[in-house]
């Protein structure tokens, strides 16, 4: 019988800031559904501030991997389930806290986490093969799925220019009796970027 916590002694170091990662996509999560609740924009700039850190924390987690010399299939696994509630889930639901509620806007909102998560399978399947026998990847296929940070910082610029819900950047357009924010069309082109064979090279 596996003894408790036997697990957690098996994390690395890198494993300890991509779980802070995931903690801070998290929060962010929190945060926006506490601006839905009181109103306070100020949790908009929470949940906004709480996405950059998660960038931070999954620079650094590649980083220490790399000098420790010490990467793991499960350190794989753990970044990307991180990426997805920090760079998936989180900007979508901050864009919907910021007034893309339509029903379009919500069909557009699950398109791009659906592509985040293709992306970030298909790189854990392929992986290997680009890095070709290296310890580093040496291109994407795609754009990674934290570039994803650059819609949630124009969300809180929106946000500090009191652009939100009704006084979204570009309105609200109606088909078929259903909203859409035309604003929401970037996060639409950012899912597409991401499952596109378009050659990023890694830095």
């Amino acid at each position: 019988m596996q003894k408790p916590f036997s697990m957690i002694r098996e994390f690395h170091l890198a494993d300890w800031f991509t779980l802070a990662n995931a903690v801070c996509g998290t929060g962010a999560l929190f945060s926006i559904m506490t601006y839905l609740q009181t109103s306070d924009v100020r949790h908009v700039y929470f949940a906004c501030g709480l996405v950059l850190a998660a960038l931070i924390f999954d620079v650094l987690d590649g980083r220490i991997a790399r000098w420790r010399q010490k990467t793991s299939a499960m350190g794989r696994e753990l970044d990307s389930l991180a990426d997805v509630i920090s760079f998936g889930v989180a900007p979508a639901l901050i864009a919907y806290g910021c007034g893309m509620q339509g029903l379009y806007d919500r069909i557009v909102l699950a398109y791009f986490v659906a592509c985040g998560v293709s992306r970030l399978a298909r790189y854990n399947v392929t992986a290997e093969v680009l890095s070709e026998g290296q310890d580093k990847v040496k291109y994407f296929e795609g754009t990674p799925i934290p570039t994803s940070l650059l819609l949630v910082l124009l969300l809180f610029v929106a946000a500090v220019q009191g652009a939100l819900h009704e006084s979204l950047w570009f309105g609200r357009v109606t088909l078929a009796g259903f909203s859409l924010h035309p604003l929401v069309l970037l996060f639409a082109i950012s899912g597409s970027l991401m499952v596109s064979r378009i050659r990023l090279p890694k830095l």
